[in-house]
């Protein structure tokens, strides 16, 4: 049977096949889905894990019952989640062990652009990259066998093109392999230093078996086409090559990355005339090739910023880029927003009037920097936000303390922000910490997590009670506010800021969008009372706009009456309707 699938739904499908039996993740754009649609197979047993470091020694654990496991995570996420990787490499594996890391070029979700082959290098694990849904799904299950036949975990490269693009799978029945017997084995699985010592001789004689492994592996495959031009590629590039060039070039498709072949790559060089490297982002294999007296053409002809299309990489080898259908009028660029009605706005609001100074944390958040708000001032990665403000208030000498506060998601307290809050109480700095409870994990597409009461399946599960878990840390002074609730809120932030300790506040307020939350009826403004002294546009709402008559006007397919802008307005222009949700327009009902 044959099923048209994303890449990470065909990965999940891998995983399935190769009768993987526990996925530990953390959910992270480009790579959420591949644990999501993993948990719709009644067979395996998935969970969201609080990070990704912890969703790795899970599955480590799982592999050491003798089991396939599997770990799922974007290319971030692989930083949190180093730490037992590199050790990982050491011990080995019982049961075969898969890391998917998905990478995004272009940072369509991401703070930064790292390329995730250099972990495996730096690792020596092996690594795969598949180029299409179908490779995604056999390349998930080779990555258990590579596993099993080399003693090693084996990671997979998903990027956001392949992670998301659709394509034709042949599905396939699930195999599960014998359970492996657990046996205690303390030189193998226990890296103290003396057994660790012993086993990098290991480490180091299987990364030659690798890359013998590499010079014969079928995902390794030339194509030959035209000789004057020959290309070197992987993944998302090796797409694109084929539709800029089709069958007049030769290509060297490589679906290994790590160990990389030798003697195949000098074979490949000897049959064409000019040699490139396409590859995003850094030029991974263009350094191998050149380490083996390879000589190429890479990164001063293609950039290391960003994602390649067939355009770029065109215009790159000095053609005339195909031609394109473009829009007769310049679009509009709409950058992220808040959603309407999102309950952080009515926070932001708050700390940019009394111009404070926040430091700001990884989620949807995060797009409190946008105007009108303008209301981060940096953005580091997970957790960063409450370690970065103990930092910041104590380089002032405690002069910030009353000005400045950190903002962190419920989630992302539960990935890292518990051990920066255990440092602002060990260490003593006078600092305000604002956890922004949505009771959702909000910009990876609604996952649940340790604080909202429910696992991946959606089955009832431990709540973890934020404010007895502050508490808990050392923090004295907590407490609660709707964002909804401006005066409430600010009041809140100045009492504690103007007080000696630190302290939590808790921003508490359901996403908007989350099924359960029912929407109340849309306000509207009250043209003869509107002034247009512009206050309600401070917000950023979508939902409010400036109509021609200079007055403020009011998107009822999108306002979900939160009431933020109404007491916002001096003049009392902004009203709640009489309408009910039966009465409101199809198109509000579809999009709640």
């Amino acid at each position: 049977m044959k099923e048209l699938m994303i890449g990470n739904a065909a990965v999940a499908r891998g995983l399935y096949e190769a009768g993987v039996q526990v996925v530990s993740s953390y959910p992270g754009t480009p790579s959420t889905e591949i644990t999501e649609f993993s948990a719709t197979y009644d067979e395996v047993y998935c969970e969201w894990a609080p990070n990704e470091k912890v969703a790795m020694e899970a599955a480590f654990g799982a592999s050491l019952q003798g089991v396939r496991s599997a770990c799922c995570m974007k290319h971030v996420g692989l930083n949190v989640a180093a730490d037992p990787l590199f050790t990982l490499s050491y011990t080995g594996v019982t049961g075969g062990l898969v890391v998917c890391v998905a990478d995004d070029p272009g940072m369509h979700s991401s703070q930064n652009e790292q390329d995730s082959r250099h972990y495996a290098v730096a690792a020596k694990v092996p690594m795969l990259e598949p180029a299409d849904s179908q490779e995604c799904k056999d390349f998930a299950k080779l990555a258990f066998e590579i596993s099993e036949q080399f003693d090693t975990p084996c990671m997979l490269r998903m990027c956001t093109r392949i992670a998301h693009a659709q394509s034709v799978v042949e599905l396939e029945e699930r195999v599960v392999p014998e359970k492996k017997p657990y046996v205690k084995n303390p030189q193998k699985f226990i890296m103290a230093p003396a057994n660790a010592i012993a086993r990098h001789p290991f480490v180091e004689e299987r990364t030659e078996k690798l890359r013998a492994y590499a010079e014969t592996a079928p995902v390794n495959r030339v194509e030959m086409g035209g000789t004057d031009i020959g290309i070197i590629t992987s993944g998302t590039c090796y797409q694109y090559c084929k539709e800029v060039f089709g069958d007049s070039v030769s290509i060297l498709k490589l679906g290994m990355l790590n160990p990389l072949p030798v003697e195949k790559i000098r074979e490949f060089a000897g049959k064409v005339g000019k040699l490139y490297v396409v590859e995003e982002l850094d030029g991974v294999i263009e350094s191998h090739c050149r380490s083996i007296g390879v000589d190429v053409i890479g990164k001063e002809r293609f950039s290391a910023l960003g994602e390649f299309s067939q355009k770029s990489i065109a215009e790159a080898f000095g053609m005339e880029p195909k031609e394109t259908v473009t829009a007769d009028t310049q679009v509009p660029v709409r950058p992220p927003v808040m959603c309407s009605g999102c309950p952080h706005r009515g926070l932001y609001y708050v700390l940019a009037k009394n111009k404070l100074t926040v430091l700001g944390d990884i989620g949807c958040y995060t797009l409190g920097m946008a105007p009108p708000l303008c209301a981060l001032d940096s953005t580091l990665c997970m957790g960063a936000s409450i370690s970065g403000l103990h930092g910041f208030n104590k380089a002032s000498g405690g002069e910030t303390e009353n000005k400045t506060v950190c903002v962190i998601g419920d989630s992302t307290f539960m990935h890292s922000g518990m051990t920066g809050l255990a440092n602002v109480a060990y260490n003593g700095s006078n600092s305000t910490v604002i956890i922004l409870d949505n009771s959702i994990t909000g910009m990876t597409g609604h996952q649940q997590n340790p604080t909202t009461g429910y696992n991946i399946k959606g089955d009832p599960a431990t709540k973890i009670n934020l404010e007895a878990l502050c508490h808990a840390l050392g923090i004295e002074r907590v407490r609660v506010v709707d964002p909804y609730d401006l005066e409430g809120t600010e009041k809140a932030v100045l009492e504690e800021l103007a007080v000696e300790a630190p302290s939590v506040i808790i921003s508490r307020r359901p996403c908007v969008l989350l099924k359960y939350v029912k929407p109340k009826a849309p306000v509207a403004v009250n043209k003869d009372k509107c002034r247009s002294c512009k206050r309600c546009m401070k917000l950023g709402c979508p939902s409010i706009h400036m109509d021609a008559d200079g007055k403020a006007g009011i998107d009822n397919t999108l306002c979900v009456g939160c009431g933020v802008c109404e007491q916002l307005c001096p003049f009392g222009a902004i009203e709640h309707t009489e309408a009910t949700m039966a009465e409101l327009p199809p198109a509000q009902s579809v999009a709640q």
